[in-house]
């Protein structure tokens, strides 16, 4: 099986040196699936794409995907539809995400019984380390999602994520969003279409020198669950969904949670 493990990146000439290295020794050390790093570098100006040439010079399994134009869903979009991996995941440059959760974010995939798994730093038994500014905002963020779509993930926009082949496949065409709403744009169709999505806690610490804009970014994603609802009510992802076979009912499982439906489901561990 081969994992590809994508890292947008927009102006990251300080970060990715320090985490790149990082993570491929990691998977090296640690990992017994077949694997790609993908950096994806969505119109960075600040020598990052010179500095992922060279990385991917010393790094097997390495290689750079560069676009002119910014933004993290396109870069993601492009990258997986590029990838001849079985399953497909990304994480953020800063590795906010503990790596020790890779494994049980890939297992469930690995094993067929979800489409879709997702890290949280909102489950129980999460541990997150960041602002109260940041904090509420993705609570209050995530409670609308939940209040306007009735959705069962907790964390919409942890930047821990992988999906299947397939599952990509057939949900990519489908989102319209290019930027940061990507995420979430993606796991309500998930849901909405049936896809099933293992759901995870996790160790997250903040990175204090992100480079989203907090209040923007906020404003862009109203705005993109007001299409979406909109979408959703005239039933255009319908008509343009190529899925004909819903996957299996009742498949859904959150560790550190209540809820557990899929019997004998994953719960984490190195594949």
């Amino acid at each position: 099986m081969l994992v590809n493990v994508t890292i947008p990146v927009y102006n990251e000439a300080e970060r990715l040196p320090r985490s790149l290295p990082r993570l491929h020794r990691f998977l090296c050390e640690n990992w017994r699936f077949e694997f790609e790093v993908v950096i994806a570098d969505n119109g960075s100006t600040d020598g990052t794409s010179d500095l992922a040439a060279d990385l991917a010079r010393e790094h097997r399994q390495v290689r750079v995907l560069r676009l002119e134009d910014p933004g993290r869903g396109r870069a993601l979009k492009r990258a997986w539809r590029e990838s001849g991996a079985d399953v497909l995941s990304y994480m953020d440059v800063d590795l906010s995400t503990d790596l020790a959760a890779f494994g049980p974010l890939i297992k469930p995939l690995a094993e067929g019984g979800f489409d879709m798994a997702i890290g949280s730093r909102l489950l129980p038994g999460s541990v997150t380390t960041r602002g109260w500014k940041r904090d509420l905002i993705s609570r209050c963020y995530n409670r609308l999602i939940k209040v306007a779509f009735r959705t069962r993930f907790a964390d919409a926009q942890c930047g821990f994520k992988a999906i299947t082949r397939s599952a990509a496949a057939a949900l990519l065409p489908l989102v319209e969003d290019d930027a940061w709403f990507f995420d979430t744009e993606l796991l309500i169709l998930a849901e909405t279409l049936g896809y099933r999505v293992f759901e995870f806690p996790v160790r997250w610490v903040d990175d204090s020198d992100s480079h989203v804009r907090i209040w923007k970014t906020a404003i862009e994603d109203i705005k993109g669950l007001l299409r979406v609802r909109r979408s959703l009510t005239r039933k255009t992802y319908l008509a343009r969904s190529r899925r004909q076979v819903p996957p299996a009912v009742g498949q859904r499982a959150v560790v550190g949670d209540q809820t557990e439906r899929n019997a004998g489901g994953p719960t984490g561990g190195k594949p």
